[in-house]
């Protein structure tokens, strides 16, 4: 099976460069599953229904989130109904919405998505290690669900290696996502999990993490509060990767950076 993964979508221009690009994705590697992180896609903090249904609408199968999950207050009383929206799965109990679940892939063959929160230097969840393995024990790979996808939104490298080599053999893929930095080492772990530490995002890399430079470098030098940050506005990489399992083990088969557009040097699977 083929999957398509997109880092985090920042704002406008982030959204715009997912809607030119993705058809053209699309045709040219036709992924069974395309998912992407869509905690920034509303001015940089988290995502409204209307922007979900959009990005849904333009061909992506299911958004995860992550800390900025509530930013948009109309998710609260959404998120239960949107089916393709996952939230962290490692919030408290009661918390509204989910944070894995099972979907259809195209060509047939069931995609698990388990999308959850960090702790080194993040707000802190539950343990997002025992809230994983509960997920994977109940839906194991290759005995009906053809890849199991987790989406690691957190700042340190070292906890998001951690969680690859904890489900090594158990997963398809450890993605990790929030810092908006794509990082260079893509691989398949050595019990068959794919992983990358951070897929990058899909904004304008002439910014701080996606946000105008000039205020974020003000916040920095001067040490006070400035006006709200806003997302930066020129023409948008869009990053993720691409992932191809063996059909009978559900295992990674492949790794493969992808980022098109933009000001990053393009690398195309």
């Amino acid at each position: 099976m083929r999957i398509l993964f997109l880092g985090d979508i920042v704002g406008r221009t982030g959204r715009d460069a997912v809607f030119r690009h993705l058809p053209t994705l699309r045709d040219r590697y036709a992924p069974a599953f395309v998912i992407a992180n869509a905690e920034n896609a509303a001015g940089g903090y988290g995502v409204t229904e209307k922007i979900a249904a959009e990005l849904l609408a333009a061909g992506i199968d299911c958004l995860t989130l992550g800390n900025h999950v509530w930013d948009q207050r109309d998710m609260i009383a959404a998120i239960d109904r949107l089916s393709y929206v996952l939230r962290p799965l490692n919030l408290p109990e009661g918390t509204p919405g989910r944070g894995a679940a099972l979907f259809g892939a195209a060509g047939g063959g069931r995609v698990l998505v388990i999308n959850v929160l960090a702790r080194l230097f993040m707000d802190p969840g539950d343990d997002p290690f025992a809230a994983v393995d509960r997920v994977l024990r109940q839906h194991p790979i290759g005995t009906g669900v053809a890849a199991a996808i987790i989406d690691f939104h957190g700042e340190a490298t070292s906890e998001k290696m951690a969680m690859g080599h904890f489900v090594d053999g158990r997963a398809s893929l450890v993605v990790g996502t929030h810092s908006h930095v794509p990082t260079a080492d893509h691989q398949v772990l050595a019990r068959g999990t794919g992983y990358l530490s951070d897929a990058g995002m899909c904004g304008d890399y002439d910014s701080v993490i996606g946000m105008k430079k000039e205020l974020s470098v003000a916040r920095f030098v001067r040490r006070m509060p400035t006006e709200r940050m806003t997302p930066a506005e020129g023409e948008a990489t869009v990053c993720g990767l691409l992932l191809d399992t063996d059909p009978d083990t559900g295992l990674a088969r492949r790794v493969a950076p992808m980022r098109i557009g933009g000001r990053l040097d393009p690398a195309l699977p």
